[in-house]
């Protein structure tokens, strides 16, 4: 099963994600997949306006794992680009993965050993300047109707 979405505007990208942050849960993992400026920063923003965090979500390429700690869930925005070739175990991913908040991973295929056995995939995609494509792909009974209530029209 997957869902594709196309979105003319920042907008429509950040409210889409933020419908997901109102119904996300603790433990939940979302994977984010795409190139520079496709919109994975905009998308984890919505994410944080659902989930209720007051502060500024910032892309945590330079830091690895950004915290948001403050609103109805913790938020753990992770880019693990730069750990291809090194140990995630270092960083606890497993602490996130089952804690008390929510995952938002960015380039996950390089922690792919690491990961639960269930997630919702998200890949976006440049169409042109403002257009970008959404694929995605829940994996898991919880992700599956997670993605039926947002994502289908």
């Amino acid at each position: 099963m997957e869902f594709e979405l196309v979105m003319t505007n920042e907008s429509d990208t950040k409210l889409l994600a933020k419908k997901l942050g109102e119904k996300l849960q603790a433990g939940d993992v979302l994977l984010l997949e795409g190139d520079l400026g496709a919109g994975k920063t905009t998308f984890t923003k919505g994410i944080g306006e659902g989930l209720l965090i007051p502060q500024m979500i910032k892309s945590p390429t330079f830091t690895i794992i950004r915290e948001y700690k403050k609103g109805r869930l913790p938020l753990y925005h992770m880019d693990v680009y730069r750990l291809e070739d090194a140990s995630a175990d270092d960083l606890g991913l497993e602490e996130y993965f089952y804690g008390s908040g929510v995952s938002v991973v960015e380039w996950a295929q390089f922690v792919k050993e690491d990961l639960p056995s269930e997630y919702l995939e998200i890949r976006l995609f440049h169409m042109d300047e403002n257009t970008r494509k959404m694929v995605v792909k829940p994996v898991g009974k919880r992700y599956e109707q997670l993605a039926m209530e947002v994502f289908e029209k």
